[in-house]
């Protein structure tokens, strides 16, 4: 189970990798046959950001319970955090993206989130 979720894991931020520094919105295009639409999944202010904090939350979920009992679990917190600052500065640099701290900050917070609850699950299950 644990090597399906490291290929899970892997393939999440190849494809956070892709979706974030392709020169549109990909899924825009998926949803709405339009590259230049930007999908909001929750109707509010923050819904792009929301966006962002959805899918940093669901890959470093998958990220810390895949490396739960391992050593790199550690930087996979690491990984994450640089890719997400990574990410959004190069989004500057392409075509049609640009970059937004709202962004970094919605990704550390799900980062942060997910640790959160992953370091809380492991205190009350210690032995």
């Amino acid at each position: 189970m644990n090597k399906i979720l490291k290929i899970i894991f892997k393939f999440s931020i190849l494809f956070l990798i892709i979706f974030s520094l392709y020169p549109g919105n990909i899924f825009g295009f998926l949803i709405y046959g339009d590259f230049s639409k930007n999908p909001i999944l929750i109707t509010t202010p923050f819904g792009e950001y929301i966006n962002h904090f959805i899918s940093y939350f669901l890959i470093s979920i998958i990220g810390l319970v895949t490396y739960l009992r391992d050593d790199k679990f550690t930087k996979v917190i690491y990984i994450l955090l640089l890719l997400s600052f990574l990410c959004e500065v190069l989004q500057s640099l392409i075509p049609n993206r640009q970059f937004e701290v709202y962004d970094i900050v919605a990704n550390i917070l799900a980062i942060v989130l997910a640790y959160s609850i992953v370091k809380t699950y492991l205190l009350f299950t210690k032995t």
